[in-house]
């Protein structure tokens, strides 16, 4: 189990978008931290009222899209046009290409958000996106299956052998996962504190981990967990 704290993430600052990335993405370049299995690309972003990201393509990529808090307002080359808004996901297979853009829907309160790109199963899809909307009731005490490519019941469909899940845990709570062997898994605290196989992880803070077969999760806090199983 590799841990990556939360003060050695990569951190852009600019007037409108704070942003912490987890791989080298954009201007941020390690060539030790590019991947890990297929994740390519994890993005905890806080844009601010009226802040976005103009039209820019996407090609050969599967990329999930998780808001947090305030709405997330997107609009794409196919077509499409839509608001992505908190505990909803958001799945676009970049696929053959695709442009979009991407704003804060609010000229005054900041949208937060996690945006993660996992590299598809296979290369020359076809463009699409899928959407859904979950409740925190469903993923309290729990891991909530939100997106996936291993048939998990009523997540939004990813192109690659990966399931993203997500989970409220109150103090005290335990969740469990358990691992097929030689599975990768990648758990980062949005928020909170929690202890992870015994060992004490706090917001922001990452776990990394190769050929672990069980994860035993106890709230401390209340706490917000994104946990993803890869090959």
């Amino acid at each position: 189990m590799q841990i990556i704290r939360a003060k050695d993430r990569f951190h852009l600052e600019s007037d409108w978008l704070s942003a912490y990335w987890l791989f080298s993405f954009d201007r941020y370049y390690d060539p030790r931290n590019l991947n890990f299995g297929p994740l390519r690309v994890f993005n905890h972003d806080t844009v601010a009222g009226g802040g976005g990201f103009p039209t820019h393509p996407h090609r050969e990529m599967e990329i999930v899209t998780y808001v947090l808090s305030g709405s997330l307002k997107h609009k794409d080359s196919t077509g499409g046009l839509g608001l992505i808004r908190p505990s909803e996901v958001q799945r676009m297979t970049a696929g053959t290409g695709v442009a979009h853009s991407e704003f804060n829907a609010s000229d005054t309160e900041p949208v937060r958000l996690l945006q993660m790109w996992v590299m598809p199963e296979r290369a020359g899809l076809t463009p699409s996106y899928e959407q859904k909307q979950f409740t925190k009731e469903q993923r309290t005490g729990a891991w909530l299956p939100i997106a996936s490519g291993q048939d998990a019941p009523g997540a939004v469909k990813v192109h690659q052998d990966t399931t993203f899940y997500v989970s409220h845990v109150r103090p005290g709570d335990q969740v469990a996962r358990e691992l097929k062997p030689g599975r990768r898994a990648f758990l980062y605290v949005i928020e909170g504190e929690i202890t992870l196989n015994g060992e004490p992880l706090f917001a922001g803070d990452q776990a990394r981990l190769t050929e672990a077969t069980q994860l035993d999760v106890t709230g401390v806090q209340n706490s917000e967990l994104i946990l993803i199983d890869l090959p």
